[in-house]
């Protein structure tokens, strides 16, 4: 099936060759109807007036949550709305670091963090004197644990679920075992892992999860911070102002409860609402055959690079425990160089040090191109960037 009918996208830009929805997916044409609806029909603020518009855009923008909650087997009390993930970390590090950290207390982070989980910890560190700890990385973008890098120091774990540079998919499991019985607490970053397999919350046991709209075919400016229910509870607010309340005296306030008292100020409603539609048509398609379209992309993508000459991937080199995004470097070419040359044949990809510096600096390398496949790609969208590359190579080279 050719997914790329329904995406608008692709039909004002025919010959366009988008190889980056890890930076940002396509929108497909029902998740651009939905948010257009909103502002047509329902037009509101929500959970304040009582007049019948303020109720049905309130209604919608709850529904959301509940599909969310459904998407990840959570319950909807626990799905709390943000701008975006980097919000949801730092909410996480500002709410529960500064409430139950203290000085000493250990943070364990990856080399191969984005900088949204690594900046917040380094805030944090700096305001009260936390200690960052890093578990180093193998080849094939996997943890490199035994166990022991988890101590009674430990108090806090942040890791990603997959990779934004390598595309690897880690094993979770053992480190949050680990991280539960010192006591522990951990945050899970799954704003590549939740585009392209299903979460099950429960199964996982993160004490925390994040992952944004934007990312999984949804508007930009909408993120997701799941939390476990006690622990939400015992947070306070991050940000104070309207709607995070439940009382308001001259010196003093009462919280709203969860998952209200994290949610001040008018949010992106339309962009809510309209994620439910992303959400919706996701399911639709159903994890189990995106993943054997990406599967099959990735295999793919995967020959046909490593013909090329002075190609070398960054990263695992086969389909296996990893999703569709192929880091690579080629000899004699900048990757700025390849994404530029790429981009003069309308093929995007992305370029740099893809906020990923801990890595790069880790692994002696200044910087990356990177390829990143979705369903709606084809077999011919890889095969027009690869002779692109050949074109490239030839000119630097």
């Amino acid at each position: 099936m050719d997914f790329k009918r329904d995406f608008p996208i692709f039909k004002q830009r025919p010959e366009l060759v988008y190889l980056d929805s890890a930076a940002t997916s396509q929108k497909p044409q029902i998740v651009l109807e939905a948010e257009n609806t909103y502002y047509e029909k329902l037009n509101s603020n929500i959970h304040r007036s009582a007049h019948f518009l303020a109720e049905e855009a309130t209604l919608a923008y709850e529904a959301t949550r509940q599909t969310v909650a459904d998407f990840i087997g959570a319950q909807k009390h626990e799905i709390i709305f943000t701008r975006n993930a980097t919000e949801g970390i730092n909410l996480v590090a500002r709410s529960f670091g500064e409430t139950f950290l203290k000085k000493g207390d250990e943070v364990l982070l990856s080399k191969m963090e984005h900088h949204s989980n690594i900046v917040p910890w380094l805030q944090l560190k700096e305001k009260i004197g936390i200690v960052i700890q890093y578990l180093d990385i193998d080849e094939n973008g996997q943890f490199i644990f035994d166990g022991s890098q988890v101590t009674d120091k430990t108090k806090f774990v942040s890791l990603t679920g997959m990779s934004n540079i390598l595309g690897s998919i880690p094993n979770l499991k053992p480190i949050i075992a680990a991280a539960h019985t010192k006591g522990a607490k951990i945050l899970i970053d799954a704003c590549q892992l939740a585009v392209h397999q299903s979460i099950d919350v429960q199964q996982l046991d993160a004490d925390f999860l994040v992952f944004s709209a934007h990312k999984l075919y949804g508007p930009t400016g909408v993120g997701v911070l799941y939390g476990k229910e006690g622990l939400l509870k015992k947070i306070p607010p991050f940000l104070g102002g309207g709607e995070m309340i439940q009382e308001v005296f001259e010196q003093s306030f009462t919280p709203a409860d969860i998952p209200h008292k994290f949610e001040a100020g008018t949010p992106n409603i339309a962009g809510v609402v309209a994620f439910k539609a992303a959400i919706d048509y996701i399911r639709q398609i159903s994890f189990d055959e995106i993943q054997k379209i990406e599967n099959e992309l990735t295999t793919y993508a995967l020959e046909k690079l490593s013909r090329l000459p002075d190609l070398t991937f960054i990263g695992p080199k086969k389909a296996e425990n990893r999703g569709p995004v192929i880091s690579f470097t080629m000899q004699g070419v900048h990757p700025h160089d390849i994404a530029e040359g790429l981009s003069q044949k309308d093929i995007c990809i992305r370029a740099g040090h893809h906020c990923g510096q801990v890595l790069m600096d880790a692994w002696g390398l200044p910087a990356t191109a990177r390829i990143s496949l979705a369903f709606y790609n084809t077999k011919n969208d890889i095969d027009q960037t690869v002779k692109t590359l050949e074109e490239v190579h030839k000119y630097f080279t």
